[in-house]
């Protein structure tokens, strides 16, 4: 497993297996929010997620496309308690 912290503070954590994209990148929607990770798959489509939220993957026709497909999802799961959703969080140990 590998931790990385990008010097904006966004935070991620994953996996590397077979089948995983080859050079995922880390970016944020804007200042002071949810990071995402997303890569270009070879049909030209962009996929990724919300790193809070990384079992649920969305795609988009180009690299807006697919902020405007995590900005709803990000809006669906702060607004909604939907049973099921798994969720990454920082536990502070004092």
């Amino acid at each position: 497993m590998f931790v990385l912290r990008l010097d904006s503070g966004c935070r991620t954590f994953f996996t590397a297996s077979k089948g995983w994209p080859n050079e995922p990148r880390f970016a944020r929607l804007d200042n002071m929010k949810p990071c995402f990770t997303y890569w270009k798959e070879s049909d030209g489509r962009f996929l990724g997620y919300l790193n809070d939220y990384p079992d649920h993957w969305t795609q988009g026709e180009n690299l807006d496309d697919l902020k405007d497909h995590l900005r709803d999802l990000y809006q669906t799961f702060g607004s909604e308690q939907i049973p099921g959703i798994r969720k990454v969080e920082e536990l502070e140990i004092a």
